[in-house]
């Protein structure tokens, strides 16, 4: 049930054609434009890594290695002091660029590590979590935008003709932002009714009427809602296996609402009123009992006994069920982030 924590960096590759006299200028963007690659390669791997394995130590390895390209990198661009014949700009905005990246992939990440554990405690600390790892983009995607603009001002500057990226590497960045963002929406839809649903079970296994009463209220809200918002949801190619899987959560949640929580009141009420039967008898003595007494004891003791089977034997329906709906859409959610997601 956890969210996908992942960086996405989008590192322009560039196709340069250019005359004869500007060779010098090219070289110089060829030589940062190697380096960039390797950083993009990395990304890349870390990328893949997150969307295809489950292994935590191998995920943070790869990141590791992707903050470690970043460095390595920047040692090699700084040492350019000149830039190019003392032009700097386009360089020193590079470094710029590394720097953040570095700081939002290595310190920002433990932060967002530290809110990811306690994401599941409510709704709105997911929603911060979440906003708090889209912010790490965010602020990486404005240095490249400041940076391709200053790679294009450096360009035109010496009349170096620059196409945008088409290879398959930018390809498959872009289809993993893609999938990743429909995920996450598909997350927090997700999330509202089962962690609404994770209160209500504790409000029944704690007997309280009145909690009950209003989280039931309150999932088939969010229920509701929630399927409305599947009605314009535009799924990413049109798969909508994470679509129905979510549906499915929804339309439990809804029924669990209005059946389930109902049924669940009524027998708690039945229960309560039997506990406060049998301490009226039991401080009555039974020479003082009354036939009419004893004879709507039994009666109530009887309904309840009977209540109790109905009751197990529908709480361990719905047991069963919401953990397989549950289970169904945790591993729906991976194996569309699996199936989506290109493999190296």
């Amino acid at each position: 049930m956890k969210s996908t924590f992942t960086t996405i960096l989008l590192l322009l590759s560039v196709i340069i054609t250019h005359a004869q006299d500007f060779k010098t200028p090219v070289d110089y963007l060829n030589y940062i434009g190697k380096e960039t690659d390797i950083i993009s390669k990395t990304t890349w791997k870390y990328t893949s890594a997150v969307a295809h394995s489950k292994n935590a130590r191998k995920i943070d390895a790869t990141r590791k290695t992707l903050v470690k390209s970043i460095q390595n990198a920047a040692k090699k661009i700084e040492a350019l002091q000149d830039g190019y014949k003392g032009d700097v700009e386009y360089k020193n905005q590079l470094l710029a660029y590394l720097s953040i990246s570095e700081k939002q992939i290595n310190q920002e990440y433990d932060k967002i590590i530290d809110m990811q554990e306690v994401a599941e405690q409510s709704y709105d600390y997911m929603e911060a979590y979440i906003l708090a790892r889209d912010l790490v983009n965010e602020k990486i995607n404005e240095e490249v935008d400041k940076l391709n603009a200053n790679q294009k001002i450096f360009a035109n500057k010496y009349g170096i003709q620059i196409n945008e990226d088409s290879s398959e590497l930018a390809k498959k960045m872009k289809i993993s932002n893609e999938v990743f963002e429909n995920h996450t929406q598909l997350f927090l839809i997700f999330f509202k009714v089962n962690f609404t649903e994770s209160v209500l079970m504790k409000a029944i296994a704690e007997n309280n009427l009145n909690a009950i009463q209003q989280n039931s209220n309150a999932l088939e809200q969010y229920s509701n809602e929630g399927l409305e918002k599947l009605k314009t949801f535009k799924p990413y190619k049109n798969d909508l296996m994470l679509v129905n899987a979510t549906k499915k959560v929804l339309e439990f949640n809804k029924k669990e609402a209005i059946e389930f929580a109902p049924s669940v009141i009524s027998f708690m009420m039945l229960n309560q009123k039997f506990q406060e039967s049998k301490k009226t008898m039991d401080n009555k003595p039974a020479i003082k009992r009354t036939k009419e007494e004893v004879d709507n004891f039994n009666k109530l003791v009887n309904e309840l006994n009977t209540q109790v089977g109905v009751y197990n034997k529908l709480n361990s329906k719905y047991n069963t069920e919401r953990s397989n709906i549950i289970n169904n859409w945790n591993e729906t959610g991976t194996n569309f982030i699996s199936k989506h997601v290109p493999i190296d």
